[in-house]
C-alpha cells in the first residue's frame, strides 16, 4: 500500500517551496480568545450544558476539547475523550459486522470533522489516553485517511469497501476540503511522515495552484456550496499555526473573498446572491456559515484593508452573532475594531466569473449579480449570462430560490436567454468558459459578456453577446445572438410576483417595470411555476419574451421610490472601478 502511495506522489508531485520539513504537532493557537468576553461566556455555557449531560444539536468533541485547552478543567477533557471513544467504538462494531463505519458515508464527506475531533483530542489529551486506547484510535484514523486517497482499494477490517473517489483530485470542491482536513489534522497529531510528505509534495501545491487561478475570491461552486471556503480557510490556519507556513499568502484568493462577500451581500444585509446550488436552504438568507467564513478569513489576514472592510461587514449584517450553538466557538475569533468603508461599489471575481454591483451602499440601493466565467463544477448552474436584481426585496431572481430542493440547475429557471431547438431547451455545457469585461461609461456600469462558449459544444449557438448597463434606477439588457436554423431565443425574467401587462410592450411585476424595445412586436407568455411540478416549485413566475431575430433590447426599471444615498452622497452618479 505504501509503495502505491509513493508512486502516486512521484507522479503528481509539483514544485513547492518549503523552508524546512514539517514539525509534526497539531496546533491551533487560541491566544486570540478573550476569556472575559460575552462570546467566550456563551461558548463556555454551551459546553457546560454538554458536560451536565444535555449536549445541544451537533455538539462536538472539538467544542469540549477547546474548552479543555482554554480552561484546563478535567470534565471538559473527559467529555471530549468519551465522545471520540464512542466514535471509534461504533466504527469498530460496524467493522466487526463487515460494514463500513459512519466515517465512510456519503463518499467520506464528514471524514474531516470526524478526524478533527479525534486528532485534537489525541493531541491535546494525549497523556490522559491509555496506550491501548491510543492504538485503537490510531488504527481507525490511519485506515480512514488511507481509504480517502486510495478509493479503489479502500477496506475496513480486511473487507473491501471501494468508493467513487469523488473530488480527491479537485481542490475546488467542498469534499476535497474535508479530505485535506482529515489528512492534515491526523498527520500532524500522530506524526505521520508519509502523509505530511504527501501533503507537502502533492496536495498542498495543487491546492495553492488552483486557488491562484481565482483572483477576486469566491468559488466556482457558487455561493451555496462555496460557503465551504470557511473550511478551507480554517485548514490554512491549522497549517500556519502548526508549521509556520502561510498557504493563504501564496495567492490573493483569501483576502479577495472577504471583499467578494461584502459585495455578494444585498444592500439590506440579510441575504446574498443566489449563485449555484442552494441545497442547505433554497432561499438565500445569510446564516452563521457566512459569518464563520469571513471570521476565518480575517484570522489569516489581520491588519489588511480587506480584513478592516470585513470588520464593517461583520458588524452590519443581520447575523451579528452565531445563531447555532455548534458555531459558538467560531465567534471566539475577533471581529476587529478598525472597520473600513468599502472601497468600491462593484466587484468582479474574475476567477469565479461572478459580478456584484450596486449604485451605493445605502440599504435601498439597486443591486445586481451576474455570471459569465468558467463553468466546471457540478454544483454550478447553467446560468452563464444570467442576472439577479434586488432593491428592498428581489425584483428578478432565479426561480431556484423558490424551489424545495434548491438544486434546479437548468437554463429555464434563470434570468437569461433560453435557446430552443424544436421543443427542447439547448443546455449549457460544463467545461466551458464565458467571459465578461466590466467598465464605467458615462456614470453607468457597463458589462459586455461573451456567453457563446457555454453553448459551443451544441453547435446550435454560434454567437451570443449580452451587454448590461446598470444605473441608479434601472438595468438595460442588450442581447445579440446567432443561432442555427430552427433555433429560437426567448428572453426570460423570473419574478417573485405575477407579471401583468401595462399595455404595449410593457409588463409590470411588483416594483419592476419591464419594457421591450427590440423586437418591436414581441410575444409574451407568463408562467406560474407552481403549476410545473407540485412540491418542488413553491412560488414564483416567469415572463417569457419571444419574437427576437438575432437581437433583444429590454429595459428593467424601478417603479417606486426615489433613490436615496446615505453612504456616498458626494458622488451618487458614478461607479468606482475595481479589480481583483
Amino acid at each position: 500500500m505504501r509503495k502505491r502511495l509513493l508512486v502516486l506522489m512521484l507522479c503528481e508531485a509539483l514544485v513547492f517551496a518549503s523552508a524546512s520539513p514539517v514539525a509534526a504537532e497539531l496546533e491551533i493557537s487560541l491566544a486570540y480568545v478573550d476569556m472575559l468576553s460575552p462570546e467566550y461566556l456563551r461558548f463556555e455555557a454551551w459546553v457546560d450544558e454538554a458536560v451536565a449531560g444535555d449536549p445541544g444539536y451537533a455538539f462536538s468533541a472539538t467544542d469540549a476539547v477547546y474548552m479543555y485547552r482554554l480552561a484546563g478543567e478535567a470534565p471538559y477533557a473527559a467529555l471530549a475523550i468519551s465522545m471520540v471513544e464512542a466514535q471509534v467504538a461504533a466504527a469498530e462494531a460496524a467493522i466487526a459486522a463487515h460494514q463500513a463505519p459512519e466515517i465512510a458515508g456519503d463518499s467520506y464527506l464528514e471524514v474531516g470533522p470526524m478526524l478533527r475531533d479525534l486528532a485534537l483530542v489525541y493531541e491535546w489529551c494525549f497523556a490522559l489516553l491509555a496506550p491501548p486506547q491510543r492504538a485503537r484510535w490510531e488504527a481507525y484514523a490511519d485506515q480512514a485517511v488511507w481509504n480517502v486517497w486510495n478509493h479503489e482499494e479502500a477496506s475496513w477490517g480486511g473487507d473491501p469497501f471501494p468508493w467513487s473517489g469523488w473530488s480527491v483530485d479537485n481542490p475546488g470542491n467542498n469534499y476535497h476540503f474535508s479530505f485535506l482536513e482529515a489528512t492534515m489534522d491526523w498527520a500532524l497529531a500522530a506524526d505521520r511522515t508519509l502523509w505530511l510528505d504527501f501533503l507537502e509534495d502533492v496536495k498542498l501545491p495543487a491546492l495553492v495552484a488552483y486557488w491562484q487561478q481565482l483572483p477576486g475570491g469566491g468559488s466556482r461552486e457558487g455561493t451555496g456550496y462555496g460557503v465551504a471556503l470557511m473550511r478551507l480557510f480554517e485548514i490554512y490556519r491549522v497549517w500556519r499555526d502548526s508549521t509556520g507556513s502561510d498557504l493563504a499568502a501564496l495567492s490573493t484568493h483569501l483576502v479577495d473573498t472577504m471583499d467578494y462577500w461584502l459585495h455578494a451581500t444585498v444592500p439590506t444585509r440579510d441575504r446574498y446572491a443566489p449563485v449555484g446550488d442552494l441545497a442547505r436552504e433554497s432561499y438565500p438568507w445569510l446564516f452563521d456559515y457566512h459569518r464563520v467564513l469571513v471570521l476565518q478569513a480575517r484570522a489569516m489576514a489581520p491588519g489588511s484593508p480587506q480584513a478592516a472592510r470585513a470588520s464593517r461587514w461583520l458588524a452590519e449584517i443581520a447575523i451579528d452573532e452565531m445563531t447555532q450553538g455548534f458555531n459558538f466557538r467560531h465567534d471566539l475569533l475577533p471581529v476587529g475594531d478598525t472597520p473600513l468603508s468599502p472601497a468600491t461599489r462593484f466587484h468582479h471575481a474574475t476567477g469565479a466569473g461572478h459580478l456584484f454591483a450596486r449604485h451605493s451602499f445605502d440599504p435601498r440601493s439597486l443591486w445586481l449579480s451576474f455570471v459569465a466565467g468558467p463553468y466546471d463544477e457540478s454544483h454550478a448552474h447553467q446560468n452563464q449570462g444570467a442576472f439577479n436584481l434586488f432593491r428592498d426585496d428581489w425584483l428578478a431572481v432565479t426561480e431556484n430560490v423558490w424551489t424545495h430542493s434548491g438544486i434546479q440547475q437548468g437554463v429555464e429557471i434563470h434570468n437569461s436567454l433560453r435557446f430552443v431547438d424544436g421543443d427542447s431547451t439547448v443546455p449549457q455545457s460544463e467545461g466551458t468558459t464565458s467571459t465578461m469585461v466590466v467598465s464605467e461609461v458615462d456614470g453607468v456600469l457597463h458589462v459586455v459578456a461573451d456567453v457563446a462558449p457555454a453553448y459551443a459544444p451544441s453547435g446550435l449557438v454560434s454567437a451570443w453577446t449580452r451587454t448590461l448597463d446598470l444605473a441608479a434606477l434601472g438595468l438595460s439588457v442588450h442581447d445579440l445572438y446567432t443561432v442555427a436554423a430552427g433555433v429560437t431565443a426567448r428572453f426570460q425574467v423570473q419574478t417573485p410576483v405575477e407579471p401583468t401587462s401595462a399595455g404595449g410592450n410593457v409588463y409590470v411585476a411588483g416594483d419592476l417595470r419591464i419594457e421591450v424595445l427590440v423586437p418591436a412586436a414581441p410575444t409574451f407568455a407568463v408562467l406560474d411555476w407552481t403549476t410545473v411540478e407540485p412540491g418542488e416549485f413553491l412560488d414564483g413566475w416567469r415572463l417569457e419574451i419571444g419574437g427576437g431575430s438575432g437581437e433583444y433590447l429590454v429595459r428593467l426599471d424601478l417603479l417606486s421610490g426615489v433613490f436615496a444615498d446615505g453612504f456616498e452622497s458626494d458622488d451618487t452618479s458614478r461607479w468606482s472601478a475595481v479589480g481583483p
